[in-house]
């Protein structure tokens, strides 16, 4: 018997009821550090925010996270002049382990009207618009989420910096860092990582880099952050950065061309390229296009630019039968002007 998907889509997106004169959709960005509400006005095509604290159960607890989707929402709509029975649709892409754990908490809160969902749903949403796709994500951490033609979900990958997060930022520092200690032990090839290394930590020697790792210690972020300076090297012509990159994008790929077969998609459909590693340009995303193109060599890549509120927007969409109904770009344009405001 095949085994159930990591992440599953609830029957609110599987099987939307279409809703009839819906001006006013709400969708949340719950995340370890911050959370954002969006209250979209389809009539005046205008979105007013509403922000909170950190929603991630895993960082703070299930009380303490209710608090911060539900206090952001109600900012929001304190600003757009509505209130819950206004909302055509409700739609919260958290973070954390337990997507169940917190959709049953928010339920408990607020009732039924809630859906809550894996954030690497919402994340899958701004590549695809909700409909059938791949999202794949690398920023400090990296995730693969897809829908096939029958709606189906499957996901690769994110399991951690310990036991995962392939191609990521992290993946990429850490084994940059791995690289150069070798080159410095002589039991690999030589590479400028090293110096790449001591200059962006502020280090006289790569062993000083080493100790810094693990007596600081320093953080997951602060290790991703060093994979742009290893792309600055692989850029340079250095070989070992060079191999490193494509490998890390080849590993992402082969989780991108397992939730393909996974979901059966077929044919053209969009694979969206979402987080910051994607920013080290083409030494990443050749070798990226190559892996994805011999699992789906008529597939659209393309990165994608819309802030995470964005797909739980769409998702929100999605739940009132309006798939398609809402233009990305626009979307895209009315949250940047209204986080720059």
């Amino acid at each position: 018997m095949p085994l159930p998907s990591l992440v599953e889509l609830p029957p609110a997106l599987t099987s939307p009821t279409p809703c009839e004169g819906v001006r006013w959709l709400l969708g949340v960005d719950g995340g370890a550090t911050k959370t954002l509400a969006a209250v979209l006005d389809l009539q005046a095509r205008s979105l007013h925010l509403g922000h909170a604290g950190p929603s991630n159960e895993d960082a703070v607890g299930a009380e303490a996270a209710v608090a911060a989707l539900t206090g952001a929402a109600e900012a929001a709509m304190a600003g757009a002049g509505v209130s819950e029975r206004d909302l055509g649709a409700i739609v919260a892409a958290v973070a954390g382990t337990d997507t169940a754990s917190i959709a049953g908490h928010v339920r408990d809160a607020r009732g039924e009207g809630w859906v809550v969902v894996n954030d690497v749903v919402g994340a899958w949403a701004t590549a695809t618009g909700g409909g059938p796709g791949v999202g794949a994500i690398s920023g400090t951490g990296s995730n693969v989420f897809g829908v096939g033609a029958g709606g189906n979900g499957w996901r690769t990958g994110g399991w951690g910096h310990l036991l995962g997060d392939e191609g990521s930022g992290f993946w990429l520092g850490s084994e940059s860092i791995r690289a150069a200690l070798k080159d410095r032990d002589a039991s690999g090839p030589p590479t400028e990582l090293g110096r790449a290394a001591c200059s962006h930590f502020d280090c006289p020697t790569i062993e000083a880099v080493a100790s810094l790792v693990y007596s600081k210690p320093l953080t997951k972020a602060e290790i991703s952050a060093f994979a742009v300076e290893s792309a600055r090297v692989a850029e340079g012509g250095d070989e070992v950065a060079v191999e490193l990159f494509a490998r890390g994008a080849r590993m992402l790929g082969d989780q991108v061309a397992a939730v393909i077969a996974q979901t059966a998609l077929e044919g053209s459909f969009p694979i969206g390229l979402i987080g910051s590693t994607y920013k080290a340009g083409e030494i990443y995303l050749a070798p990226l296009r190559e892996r994805i193109g011999r699992a789906a060599p008529s597939a659209q890549i393309s990165q994608v630019e819309m802030p995470p509120a964005g797909g739980s927007l769409l998702l929100a969409a999605v739940v009132c039968g309006m798939r398609g109904q809402l233009d990305p770009d626009e979307l895209s344009g009315l949250l940047a002007a209204a986080l720059a405001a």
